[in-house]
């Protein structure tokens, strides 16, 4: 089993977008199966989805990856509720949980890796992604030892929690462009665009060596 979990966050009404988001198609599937897929990838065990607006629609994504999921009843009540459902839900085998949010598309394996990496290397009780040099957001990583402190956290969410162990969190530094998520259909529309034009590339590519595999 996996010292680390994974606790992806698929529970909010995507008001600004209009319709839920995490059933939006990007490169051939959901953004909630994206976010999923790859936490599975990473090596994460168990994933957690925690699901809220539209369960039923959000589960169906969900089918063959290999993951769980966990209906949170008091969604609408904020983020902080669905990471509280999320930690709960982990189980006792791992040492610690990731915090992944299915709205971030641009988030891949590989930095999973190497989030889950950095706490294994450090042995801190916070691992935060920095962004651009400047801004604080998931995937985070919360040892065990601060489970009790997530189940009982307030609106201001994992925020909260990082400000207060910020100090002796370990960093991992990402490209500010990786941080971008999808609130709005001009976003979704951007990011569309964008992850066809990589497929359309690479297709060529994996032809020319005779190979078909997805990252």
């Amino acid at each position: 089993m996996s010292d680390v979990a994974a606790v992806v966050l698929a529970a909010g009404a995507s008001v600004r977008m209009g319709r839920n988001k995490l059933l939006l198609e990007l490169g051939g599937e959901s953004l909630v199966r994206r976010a999923a897929r790859r936490a599975v990838g990473a090596g994460m065990s168990p994933v957690v989805v925690v699901t809220g607006h539209e369960r039923g629609a959000v589960e169906a994504e969900l089918h063959g990856i290999g993951c769980r999921s966990v209906f949170n009843g008091e969604h609408a009540m904020g983020q902080h509720t669905s990471v509280g459902a999320g930690v709960a839900a982990v189980g006792a085998g791992c040492a610690g949980a990731m915090v992944v949010l299915a709205d971030m598309p641009f988030v891949t394996v590989a930095m999973l890796r190497a989030v889950a990496d950095r706490y294994r290397e450090t042995g801190a009780a916070l691992v935060l992604s920095r962004y651009g040099g400047e801004t604080i957001a998931p995937p985070m990583l919360y040892d065990r030892s601060l489970f009790g402190e997530l189940l009982r956290m307030d609106r201001r969410c994992g925020r909260e929690v990082a400000r207060r162990h910020g100090a002796a969190a370990a960093v991992v530094d990402w490209p500010a462009e990786a941080l971008r998520d999808l609130d709005t259909p001009e976003e979704y529309e951007r990011a569309r665009v964008e992850v066809e034009g990589e497929v359309a590339g690479a297709a060529p590519a994996r032809a020319a060596m005779g190979g078909t595999a997805r990252g």
